[in-house]
């Protein structure tokens, strides 16, 4: 992908033809890193997109570095020769996809289909190759880039987002890979995002000769779950998810133990932190005698509020993508979180959702549009292109 030209750098218009015929590389990494299993909690497999994405970005003259974080797989930073505020890449190797639930590539109608592919190993291949063909311009070394691809993301970056702090810091902006919107829409604002454990402890007991003994953890965590989902306001761009439920032995055991994991979504941190505030007076109005209920925070993203600073960016990077054929303009506000919450609540001017078009992410119908993966591509080399001057 990355072979350099001997009789010096190629022009600009060079770089974009190169990416232009590039186009079926461009699919057989997306295709190549999709059939790379890497949910979130299965850390060999992340380590294995880990090694193909470092190999890339060390054949272009990239410094890398990874990151341990057990339990999770190996962040990987990246920086560029050039000094000075960095333009900040970021991006994220996990998917929401446990091995054996989802799991292969195909191409039909145009789309390729399989975990991650819209999420995001199309958007992390769309970064590869707008690097590769500003490396081939000459011009990762006169503009400072570096970046992070996170292995957590899909859980909230409980590991990565001190690390993404500490590298990020001082960029003078962050480009985010998240998957492509309809209309080729850049995102510069998003709700903030948080996730809890909820744990409910009763007292085990034989549910037919020692029924009355028995403290049952289930009741107390079902009380628990009826008043968190209640919390969800729509007016208020304020929602509530109880998302995962674990409890009990066998049927005819009165349960000691249940537990649950609840997703917030807020417009501010204060409505974020109101929420949690209200889920622990829900924990100790759900208890039942013998029973008690424990919150325990396991992430936390603040919003991603829009700025002068942040469209001024979004109209620097749309008028690239409109060079290349795209369109432009900002999202409108929908609930997900991403990594851009992060380097935005730092102060960095931040933009998401770079990476090509496509749909289903989180479901078994994901796929990306294929025909985005170059002007996506093309898009970053003009950005560049543009710091260059």
């Amino acid at each position: 992908m990355s072979d350099t030209i001997a009789d010096g750098f190629a022009s600009l218009s060079q770089s974009l033809a190169w990416l232009e015929a590039s186009r079926p590389a461009l699919e057989g990494l997306v295709a190549e890193l999709v059939l790379l299993d890497s949910h979130t909690g299965d850390a060999a497999g992340v380590a294995k997109v880990v090694e193909v994405l470092a190999l890339e970005l060390d054949a272009l003259g990239l410094t890398t570095e990874r990151i341990e974080a057990p339990p999770f797989g190996p962040h990987l930073a990246f920086r560029g020769p050039a000094a000075g505020a960095p333009v900040f890449l970021v991006g994220h190797t996990d998917t929401v996809f446990p091995p054996g639930t989802f799991s292969g590539w195909r191409v039909e109608a145009g789309f390729g289909h399989g975990p991650g592919a819209f999420d995001m190993k199309g958007g992390l291949v769309v970064m590869l190759f707008g690097l590769a063909a500003a490396h081939r311009a000459g011009l990762l070394t006169r503009v400072p880039v570096a970046g992070l691809l996170v292995s957590d993301e899909e859980v909230g970056s409980p590991s990565s987002q001190p690390q993404l702090r500490r590298l990020a810091t001082g960029a003078r902006a962050a480009l985010v890979f998240e998957s492509g919107r309809s209309g080729d829409l850049l995102v510069t604002r998003r709700k903030g995002t948080a996730a809890v454990r909820v744990t409910a402890t009763g007292v085990a007991a034989h549910a037919g000769n020692e029924h009355l003994k028995g403290k049952n953890a289930i009741w107390a965590l079902a009380r628990f779950v009826d008043l968190a989902q209640r919390l969800t306001d729509y007016p208020r761009g304020v929602t509530v998810s109880v998302g995962t439920i674990r409890g009990g032995t066998s049927k005819n055991t009165v349960p000691e133990r249940a537990e649950c994991e609840v997703d917030l979504r807020f417009l501010t941190d204060a409505d974020g932190e109101r929420l949690v505030e209200a889920l622990r007076a829900a924990c100790a109005e759900a208890a039942v005698e013998g029973t008690s209920l424990e919150l325990a925070p396991l992430s936390w993203r603040a919003p991603l509020a829009p700025t002068p600073a942040t469209a001024a960016l979004a109209e620097a990077y749309g008028t690239c993508q409109r060079q290349c054929g795209l369109s432009a303009g900002e999202a409108p506000l929908v609930g997900g979180g991403s990594d851009a919450c992060t380097t935005g609540a730092i102060g960095i001017p931040s933009i998401d959702g770079l990476g090509p078009r496509g749909s289903g992410f989180h479901t078994r119908d994901e796929r990306v549009e294929l025909d985005s993966l170059v002007p996506k591509a093309q898009a970053l080399l003009r950005y560049l292109a543009t710091l260059a001057g």
